[in-house]
């Protein structure tokens, strides 16, 4: 089935990426653009190259053949500029570290402190300037943690630790959110807060990536999506490619290619 829907000028392309760990291939010959001021769900199973895709797109690895631009630029210099934030998986993030809510929240804005005065930059952070405490309560606002803010984030639970993670992506300002499966383990009221504050991101004008394992969510939310095993399986809209013909052949392009026998790079 084609989609005719119009293709808005794109704010990531990725151009025959190829990427593999050990001589293990994880991406092969990916190409697909995503849309700028949409919501694209990337899709598929465990060990699909979702995160390396990620990966890829923050330029904090570099995929072995391809071509990847973010806004018509190099990843790593656009994640520097703070165009792009990251909101990693829970499990990526060392929750034992003595930090309170606020102090995490506010780690966001770092990249902003660069211009301000020379004397603020070399003072603890809680000297900073007040307009980054006033992103920070703005961002937990967002998320229903102000009251939380003095807390320390290992003592949260984990529909609100996931909640803290998208307000220090949130207070970042960027132009582009790449979210690592914001769903996982949350509550169903968590949930709902999660996706309604990304929706308002989309609808500002924001960019949204999001890898899930939640379809319901994608099929509600997202402008396209993109179904990922290794290669790019399809790119449409969730009507139609969250029908059970693509999902299996999502599931099925994994298990083919890892029959094949392997070529090295």
């Amino acid at each position: 089935m084609n989609d005719t829907t119009p293709h808005p000028a794109p704010a990531v392309e990725v151009h025959h990426v190829y990427a593999a760990y050990h001589g293990q291939p994880v991406l092969e010959d990916v190409d697909v653009d995503l849309p700028a001021g949409q919501w694209t769900a990337i899709i598929g199973p465990n060990g699909a190259g979702k995160s390396t895709l990620f990966r890829i797109l923050l330029g904090v690895m570099k995929a072995l053949r391809g071509r990847v631009r973010v806004l018509g630029e190099d990843p790593a210099s656009q994640r520097r500029a703070g165009v792009m934030a990251y909101m990693a998986q829970q499990e990526a993030v060392e929750w034992d570290f003595p930090i309170s809510v606020k102090d995490t929240v506010l780690t966001g804005r770092y990249g902003h402190m660069h211009g301000d005065a020379f004397w603020r930059r070399i003072l603890p952070p809680r000297w900073c300037d007040p307009r980054h405490w006033a992103v920070v309560r703005q961002c937990l606002e967002a998320v229903n943690m102000l009251d939380h803010a003095d807390r320390p984030i290992g003592a949260l639970s984990g529909g609100q630790k996931k909640r803290v993670l998208l307000a220090r992506a949130l207070a970042q300002e960027a132009r582009i959110l790449l979210l690592d499966e914001p769903l996982a383990g949350v509550d169903a009221a968590s949930e709902h807060l999660i996706m309604e504050v990304l929706d308002g991101e989309r609808r500002s004008g924001h960019t949204v990536i999001m890898v899930t394992h939640d379809m319901e969510s994608a099929r509600r939310y997202a402008d396209k999506v993109l179904l990922l095993n290794r290669r790019v399986v399809g790119m449409g809209i969730p009507e139609h490619m969250l029908v059970d013909e693509m999902l299996a052949r999502t599931a099925a392009a994994g298990w083919m290619r890892s029959h094949e026998p392997m070529v090295e790079a």
